[in-house]
C-alpha cells in the first residue's frame, strides 16, 4: 500500500508542476506492477497542448491549405501568371477567369498563386535563418561575457541604429528578373536578428549561471560546443515561438516593400506587388484588391494563432496547457 501511495505521489506531482515529461503509474490495486511506469515524450505533451487549443489548429489547417495552394493551385488553372490575356482587361470573376483579371489582362488567380508562394518563400526561409544567426551569436555574446559581451552589445546597438528599410530597399533594387525575392530574403535577414539576438542573450544571462553549464566548463568542454549543446536548446521553445511569429514580420515587411515598389517586382510578383497594382483600380475592378488582401489577411492571422498555440503548448504554467494523464 505504501508502494502504490508513493507512486501515485510521483504521477500528481508530474501533473501539478507542469513537467515537459509525465510519468503514468498503473496502480498494484489494479493488477499492476509498481515497476511498470510510462512515459510520455514531450513531444506528445506539446503536441496534446496544441491540439486542446482551437483556434491553433484552425489556424495550422488554414496554413496548410494555404501552402498547398501555393504549391498545386497552378496545376488546376489553364493561364500563367506571366500570360495574359489581352481581350479580358480588367475582367470580373467569370468561367474562364474565376478570380478575374488586372488591368494588363494577367489572371489574378494565377497570380496570386504565384504572389503567396514568393511571399511564403521569403517568410520561412528569413524566419529561419534570422532565427539561427540570433540563437546563435546572442549565446555567444552572453556566455562569454566580458570584454566580449561588452563589444558585442556595442556592436548590436549600433546596428540597431541604421536605417535596415531603406538598406534592404537599396539592395533589392539592384536586382533583376525573378531574383528579387532572392535579395529581398537576404536583406530581411540581415538586419532582422539584431533585435532578436539582444533578447536572446538576455535569456542566455540566466542560463549561464546554472550548475550544468559550471559543470560543463570544469570539464573542460569547448565554449562552441556548450552553446551549440546546451544553451540554445534550452532556448528552443522561444526560438520555436519566435521563428514562426517571425513568418508573419518577414511577410509583412515583404508586402510593405513590393507595395512601395521596392521589393519583388514584375516580371516576378508576390502579394505586395498584387495590393500596390490593384490600390490604383479599387474602384473601377475591385477585385484585384480584394483577393490578395483577403489572403494576405488569412495568412498573417492563421500563423498568429498556431504562434499562439505553440507559446500555450511550450508554457508548462499556461492554463490552456492542460494536464499530463
Amino acid at each position: 500500500m505504501a508502494t502504490e501511495e508513493k507512486d501515485l505521489g510521483l504521477n500528481q506531482d508530474a501533473a501539478t508542476e507542469g513537467t515537459p515529461a509525465a510519468v503514468v503509474v498503473k496502480p498494484v490495486s489494479q493488477g499492476g506492477d509498481a515497476q511498470d511506469l510510462k512515459r510520455t515524450g514531450r513531444m506528445t505533451l506539446y503536441v496534446r497542448r496544441f491540439m486542446r487549443r482551437p483556434s491553433a489548429v484552425f489556424g495550422l489547417v488554414v496554413l496548410c491549405i494555404l501552402i498547398l495552394f501555393a504549391l498545386f493551385g497552378a496545376m488546376v488553372c489553364p493561364w500563367k501568371y506571366d500570360e495574359p490575356d489581352f481581350t479580358a482587361l480588367a475582367a470580373a470573376p467569370s468561367a474562364d477567369h474565376w478570380l478575374g483579371t488586372t488591368i494588363g489582362g494577367s489572371d489574378m488567380y494565377a497570380m496570386i498563386v504565384r504572389g503567396l508562394g514568393r511571399s511564403l518563400l521569403v517568410g520561412i526561409i528569413s524566419s529561419t535563418l534570422i532565427m539561427i544567426i540570433s540563437a546563435v551569436l546572442g549565446t555567444a555574446i552572453a556566455f562569454f561575457e566580458g570584454v566580449v559581451e561588452k563589444v558585442g552589445m556595442w556592436i548590436l546597438d549600433m546596428l540597431l541604429t541604421i536605417p535596415s528599410f531603406l538598406l534592404v530597399a537599396m539592395i533589392v533594387r539592384s536586382s533583376s528578373g525573378t531574383s528579387g525575392w532572392l535579395w529581398l530574403t537576404i536583406g530581411i535577414t540581415a538586419f532582422g536578428w539584431i533585435g532578436y539576438a539582444r533578447v536572446i542573450r538576455t535569456l542566455t544571462m540566466s542560463l549561464r549561471e546554472l550548475d550544468y553549464i559550471r559543470a560543463a566548463k570544469f570539464m573542460g568542454v569547448g565554449s562552441f560546443r556548450i552553446i551549440l549543446r546546451h544553451l540554445v536548446p534550452n532556448l528552443g521553445s522561444v526560438l520555436i515561438i519566435n521563428t514562426v511569429l517571425g513568418v508573419v514580420s518577414a511577410v509583412n515587411q515583404e508586402t510593405a516593400l513590393s507595395f512601395l515598389g521596392l521589393g519583388i517586382k514584375a516580371p516576378d510578383t508576390s502579394l505586395g506587388t498584387l495590393l500596390m497594382n490593384g490600390q490604383s483600380s479599387v474602384l473601377t475592378a475591385p477585385w484585384i484588391l480584394l483577393f490578395p488582401s483577403a489572403v494576405l489577411i488569412l495568412l498573417t492571422f492563421s500563423v498568429q494563432l498556431i504562434g499562439d498555440g505553440l507559446r500555450d503548448a511550450i508554457d508548462p504554467y499556461s492554463r490552456s496547457a492542460g494536464k499530463a494523464e
